[in-house]
């Protein structure tokens, strides 16, 4: 999701209907890029509301039925987007250039699939884990963007929208096991019910920070009442490559 910049690497806090929770997600961990630390700074707080739960992503993974673990650590995850201008995001807003040869240079570098449809739009495949090995603990942790994505976690009336009018291929965005066949919903509910059973939250104070080190907890925002901003930094990027590196080396 697009974010309003501050000021250098200082952000707002996703522009998302204030009345809609932002299900939980570990950042940017469908991309082949992302940030080992996020922080959140509360600059106001809603009137009501707004909250920022986290959930540790180790004890997601224990709380996971084993044969669900052991299908995604498999299978893995094909997050499939569809870049539609005024919907979601525009492939000219998410990519922050209005060239196709560029798109197409930065997808081949990231490995994501492209294809350019009519009316000048395009549809990615990023084929992902959906369980990793923490870099630097070894801990084995369920990150991914499965909530985020998947069109059962839509509003009931939302989705039977976006479906009578995109078709599941079109959707702005969905996402299926590796091999493309489709995440049962079934499935989905199980996962969601652990992310409840797992969740902590608290109320936002003005000058609260929240630090995360954004593998081991994926983030979620509740629905809100009133004016509310919260700023966001990530650092410390890490990639596929470098994740490979350092989960090969001997544990300390």
């Amino acid at each position: 999701m697009p974010r309003e910049g501050v000021s250098g690497k200082v952000y707002g806090s996703t522009p998302y209907p204030a009345d809609k929770a932002i299900l939980f997600h570990s950042e940017s961990s469908h991309l082949h890029r992302w940030p080992m630390k996020i922080w959140f700074f509360c600059v106001q707080p809603a009137q009501s509301g707004g909250e920022t739960p986290i959930v540790d992503c180790r004890k997601v993974y224990q709380l996971l039925n084993p044969k669900l673990r052991e299908k995604f650590a498999q299978k893995q995850l094909m997050y499939v987007r569809n870049y539609t201008d005024g919907l979601d995001v525009s492939w000219q807003e998410f990519f922050k250039t209005a060239h196709k040869t560029e798109v197409e240079q930065y997808c081949r570098q990231a490995g994501i699939e492209f294809e350019w449809k009519d009316g000048n739009k395009l549809r990615t495949r990023k084929l992902r884990p959906a369980i990793a090995k923490h870099p630097k603990t070894g801990e084995m942790v369920f990150f991914n963007q499965l909530p985020l994505h998947h069109i059962s976690c839509l509003d009931p009336a939302v989705r039977n929208s976006l479906l009578s009018v995109f078709g599941e291929a079109n959707l702005p965005r969905n996402v299926y096991y590796g091999d493309g066949t489709p995440i049962e919903d079934s499935v989905m509910a199980e996962i969601q019910a652990v992310y409840q059973q797992a969740t902590v939250s608290f109320p936002w104070e003005a000058g609260d920070i929240l630090m995360l080190d954004n593998m081991l907890a994926a983030h979620s925002r509740n629905p809100f009442v009133g004016p509310r901003k919260i700023v966001v930094a990530m650092g410390e990027m890490i990639g596929e490559a470098e994740i490979e590196k350092l989960t090969s080396l001997p544990q300390k």
